[in-house]
C-alpha cells in the first residue's frame, strides 16, 4: 500500500479552476463561499444534502464521563452539537474504487 498524500486548499482551487474553467481568483472565491454556506447551514441546525457527495449535518452528542488522561480522575463532559458527515453511496464507491 502506498502512503497517501494531502491535497491543500490551493491544490484544490487549482484543480477546481481547471475542471471549471474559472480563473483561479473566481474559484477560490466560490470555494471560500461554499464552505461559508456549508459552514452557516449546519451551525443554524440544519442540514445540507449534496447528491454525489453527501450530508452535512448537525449531530447531537450526549454529556458522559470521560477521564483526564494525566491524573486518572473521572470528569464530565458536557453534551454538544457538533458537524457531521455522510458520504454518499456514489463518492464511497469512488473511495473504494468501485
Amino acid at each position: 500500500m502506498h502512503p497517501r498524500s494531502t491535497v491543500n486548499k490551493d491544490a484544490l482551487v487549482q484543480a477546481v479552476a481547471e475542471a471549471s474553467g474559472l480563473s483561479k481568483a473566481d474559484a477560490d472565491n466560490a470555494l471560500k463561499a461554499t464552505v461559508d454556506a456549508i459552514t452557516a447551514t449546519v451551525a443554524g441546525g440544519d442540514k445540507i444534502v449534496i447528491p454525489g457527495l453527501g450530508t452535512f449535518e448537525p449531530r447531537d452528542r450526549a454529556a458522559r464521563e470521560g477521564r483526564n488522561p494525566q491524573s486518572g480522575e473521572t470528569i464530565q463532559i458536557a453534551a454538544t452539537t457538533v458537524p457531521g458527515f455522510k458520504p454518499a453511496t456514489a463518492f464511497k464507491n469512488a473511495v473504494a474504487g468501485k
